[in-house]
């Protein structure tokens, strides 16, 4: 179960890249659901190493009950729920953070990539993508935590500790 929910975290990390790839930009809170994903990965593969369950597996469970966490947060800033960072809603301007030569017209050559953390730029049977990674890291943590029970009554005395070649 583990290592199949830290497979999952990969394959949603690699969406959010294949999305970027086909130039939709992600935005701040968006890669603040990136962070969680790359933890969980590693997570597993450190079971695959021989990594203790006892230690992999929680920090799974966490890692993906956060970054569905964020997106539950991010869904709720695109739904107008509730407001999110000034710095990537409604108009996105935090002028406080900004150099005089941004403020300038034309001071940069490059084309503005902003993407507002309340915008929603894809959609999937009406769920965002923040969406989607809400539910999906969901479940996720979901399976991870299964692992974690499994592992913890294989604890139990009398009873051989489950590995992850198992399949946990």
């Amino acid at each position: 179960m583990a290592l199949t929910a830290a497979f999952g975290s990969a394959l949603l990390l690699g969406g959010a890249f294949i999305f970027q790839a086909l130039d939709y930009s992600p935005c701040t809170m968006c890669i603040w659901q990136r962070y969680p994903h790359v933890i969980a990965i590693v997570a597993g593969l450190a079971l695959l190493a021989g990594a203790p369950l006892v230690i992999s597996v929680p920090v799974g469970v966490a890692s993906t009950a956060t970054t569905s966490a964020i997106g539950v947060f991010h869904t709720g800033v695109e739904n107008g729920w509730w407001e999110g960072p000034s710095s990537c809603t409604g108009s996105g301007v935090d002028l406080s953070s900004m150099a005089i030569a941004d403020l300038l017209p034309g001071a940069s050559n490059e084309p503005s990539n902003l993407v507002m953390c309340d915008e929603v730029v894809w959609q999937f049977l009406t769920l965002s993508m923040a969406s989607w990674n809400a539910l999906l890291s969901a479940l996720l943590a979901a399976l991870w935590f299964h692992a974690w029970i499994t592992n913890a009554r294989a604890m139990r005395p009398g009873r051989a500790q489950i590995t992850a070649a198992d399949g946990s």
